[in-house]
């Protein structure tokens, strides 16, 4: 059974940091398009973070730049979002996907993070 699960969402201060994880199992995470997208009510889905399948290339939207990190670890089938910097406007719920070639489309659950004072 495909599955990816998502932890280390929580609140945070500004300024502070969190550190997201997924766990991919029925599948492996090797020769995917891994990526982090966030969702705010009333909002459509952004894609935050972007990691080839051959690691070759790596993508951010503008507003995460030099603060959020996106890696991946085949060996233990997961990839993470290392969030640094945390500003109010990075609170959303934060998903994990995985695509790969073939029509394969996997996401999350979903976790919330909420950056406040």
């Amino acid at each position: 059974q495909v599955q990816l699960v998502e932890s280390g969402g929580g609140s945070a201060q500004p300024g502070g940091s969190l550190r997201l994880s997924c766990a991919a199992s029925g599948f492996t995470l090797s020769n995917s398009i891994t990526n982090w997208f966030r969702q705010v009510p009333g909002k459509r889905r952004e894609l935050v973070a972007t990691l080839s399948a051959s690691g070759a290339y790596i993508g951010y939207t503008d507003s995460v730049k030099g603060r959020f990190t996106i890696s991946r670890d085949n060996a233990n089938n997961t990839m993470t979002l290392q969030m640094n910097d945390l500003k109010p406007e990075d609170t959303a719920v934060y998903y994990c996907n995985v695509a790969k070639s073939g029509g394969f489309d996997y996401w999350g659950q979903g976790t919330q993070v909420t950056v406040s004072s």
